[in-house]
């Protein structure tokens, strides 16, 4: 919404209003990363990709893998509020179920 222009003597007192398009930027998005430790099931950390992250098994089992031999692996893509809740919720399950898990999340 633009601002009135103020009246002008040859425009007869008439107020002009210039209509300005509003661009919005997307959301910036962030990366929810699982980082590797030696003490993890690799079965609970299947369970927490298909829980949290909605996963099939294979889809699951293969991002618990990358994380097992690269040191990390990638969960999904979201927004930074998505983002933020999805890695409390899986900290708080590994921590209630004993894990050392970590999450975290990465701006892209």
């Amino acid at each position: 919404m633009a601002a009135p222009q103020s009246p002008h003597p040859a425009d007869g007192g008439a107020v002009v209003v210039e209509r300005q398009t509003l661009r919005l930027k997307p959301p910036a998005m962030y990366q929810v990363i699982l980082l590797n430790d030696n003490f993890t099931p690799m079965e609970f950390v299947v369970v927490v990709i298909q829980h949290y992250f909605n996963k099939d098994r294979e889809t699951a089992t293969q991002i618990m893998l990358k994380v097992h031999q690269d040191g990390r692996g990638v969960c999904g893509v979201y927004t930074r509020d998505i983002a933020a809740t999805k890695v409390e919720q899986v900290i708080g399950a590994a921590r209630q179920a004993g894990h050392p898990l970590q999450c975290v999340m990465e701006a892209i």
